[in-house]
């Protein structure tokens, strides 16, 4: 018989991580902040929580990342500047940003990992369940994965984890799940969790993206988890407790996706991502695609 567990309302997103991969954009402006296409990487993640019914979003943030919480709040000059000048179009695309959602915010002071990162938010979210949206993985909105997974953990309590299958030799880039299979064809059993294993002694190639939605004991855990990979709390750490031990916080289970997923946490994804979606955008796609296949034709020529 499907149980009933408290319903999710909170997201938490982590945005304290300083970029290196991308200096020197980076020096003066969060990672977040870069665009892809037109808008602010950070945004699309908060418009995913919004459509998934979160429109409480507590971003965790660190030095220099001011910018974020400009970005989501008002910004009344400009808007006086473009409604004189009649501009309705892009004064909806300004407002929009700060109409999303409530916003808090809330320094992590001390960059200790994703799992200490996720413990920052403990004040906030209490006893209730929450998701959490790491903003280098963008998700199409075509594919509602924290939807479903929101369902799964509504449904067996505990938390879920998102898991993408990958390439057995990419496994070390990931934390990785040991699972089994349940009646649903989406969803797996999670039986334990490792951060970023060798090939060799990875347990499968379910790889873990940054999608989570955790039962509230997961800050128990993590204030008594060590320090591990790299010397950082990490949360596959704290996931993997709880996988063990379903007295803690109850199951873990995983949503296996198989859709549309962007990487901007690499240069090269990043890259990669901005050309699909402008590909995909009905008002940049047909001359970007027209132009995108005129230039490959000519490499491929002079090649």
């Amino acid at each position: 018989m499907t149980q009933s567990h408290p319903r999710i309302s909170k997201a938490v997103i982590p945005a304290a991580g300083l970029g290196t991969r991308f200096l020197p954009a980076t020096k003066a402006t969060p990672k977040e902040m870069l665009p892809v296409v037109d808008k602010p990487a950070i945004q699309y993640v908060v418009e995913e929580a919004v459509s998934a019914g979160l429109d409480d979003v507590l971003m965790v943030t660190g030095r220099n990342k001011r910018p974020l919480e400009d970005h989501f709040d008002r910004n009344y000059e400009l808007e006086s500047a473009l409604e004189k000048k009649g501009d309705a179009q892009r004064l909806a695309k300004v407002q929009q940003s700060s109409d999303l959602a409530t916003m808090h915010y809330v320094r992590q002071g001390d960059p200790r990992g994703l799992g200490h990162a996720v413990l920052c938010a403990a004040p906030h979210v209490g006893q209730e369940p929450f998701a959490v949206l790491l903003g280098d993985d963008l998700i199409d909105p075509r594919d509602p994965l924290l939807r479903r997974m929101i369902e799964v953990q509504e449904q067996h309590g505990g938390s879920v984890v998102a898991l993408m299958e990958v390439a057995p030799e990419q496994i070390h880039l990931y934390g990785c799940a040991a699972v089994e299979s349940t009646p649903d064809g989406d969803v797996v059993k999670v039986t334990g969790l490792v951060e970023k294993p060798d090939p060799a002694d990875a347990p499968s190639n379910y790889a873990i993206i940054g999608r989570y939605v955790l039962d509230p004991a997961v800050f128990g855990v993590l204030r008594q988890t060590e320090p591990g990979r790299g010397g950082e709390i990490q949360l596959t750490d704290a996931l993997q407790q709880l996988a063990q031990d379903e007295k803690v916080g109850g199951p873990v289970h995983g949503v296996c996706f198989k859709g549309r997923r962007y990487d901007t946490g690499d240069r090269g994804d990043y890259l990669r991502a901005i050309v699909r979606l402008a590909c995909e955008r009905e008002d940049l796609g047909p001359d970007f695609r027209s132009w995108l296949r005129r230039y490959v034709t000519e490499e491929m020529q002079q090649r």
